[in-house]
């Protein structure tokens, strides 16, 4: 399989994520000690999505993700690459195959991030949750993000980055390496796809890099701010109105 330091195929990284769906949801809350369902509540409040409003969830996965969005009366767009992914969130909810007609409220829709199946100015917000360092082209997808926001429509990404603490920061990655692949494993889950994951976390930039990569991709007003130490860092940005 494809390498977190080599070039990302698509085609590998998704065939990955089509063996790890059905218990994808269930090791990244044991993997990240239940903190993720936190980071999910804090994607949900800085997407803000209201009554009326559509949002695009990409790197959606099974829509675990995506089901915040629509708790105000929003809609929303669960989008991934990954067939098994998406087919096993469209299950859970009594669906079958892959549904854009909506089941439970959320829409699922497969597309590739670099290549978004969506006209331009579509969504009130476009958000990506631990995904964005999976893409093969980080700036490509951060432009097509940008392409199929409405004007002033706002990105929220959530992903992993660099523990603020240096002695934390250690431990941290030594956990990321050694750790994470076997407890996947005694999940039933596939250890050399959470090899791939822990490598993709370590070289992943940290958070003012990435924010200036966001800026360049032409979003503007970007900020970030760091949860549980910077373990994951949530940033944000705005699609000019111009």
């Amino acid at each position: 399989m494809t390498r977190a330091q080599l070039d990302k195929q698509p085609h590998e990284v998704a065939a990955m994520f089509d063996r790890t769906a059905r218990r994808y949801d269930l090791v990244n809350d044991v993997i990240s000690l239940g903190q993720v369902r936190l980071w999910r509540k804090a994607v949900a409040a800085a997407v803000d999505a209201g009554p009326g409003e559509l949002v695009l969830d990409l790197g959606a996965g099974t829509g675990t993700s995506t089901d915040a969005f629509t708790a105000l009366g929003a809609r929303a767009i669960a989008s991934d690459f990954s067939l098994g992914m998406l087919t096993t969130g469209v299950r859970r909810r009594g669906g079958s195959g892959i549904s854009g007609g909506g089941v439970r409220g959320v829409s699922f829709v497969a597309g590739d991030a670099l290549r978004l199946p969506f006209a331009d100015d579509s969504f009130d917000a476009v958000t990506i949750s631990v995904a964005l360092r999976n893409v093969h082209d980080t700036s490509q997808a951060l432009r097509e993000m940008l392409r199929v926001a409405k004007p002033g429509g706002r990105l929220v990404i959530l992903e992993f980055s660099h523990v603020t603490v240096p002695i934390v920061d250690t431990v941290y990655r030594e956990y990321l390496m050694r750790l994470l692949p076997k407890v996947a494993k005694v999940f039933g889950s596939n250890d050399d796809s959470y090899e791939y994951l822990a490598e993709s976390i370590r070289d992943w930039p940290d958070q003012r890099t990435l924010a200036g990569i966001i800026q360049r991709a032409g979003w503007e007003r970007v900020a970030w701010r760091n949860l549980t130490m910077g373990t994951v860092a949530l940033h944000r940005g705005f699609k000019p109105r111009g």
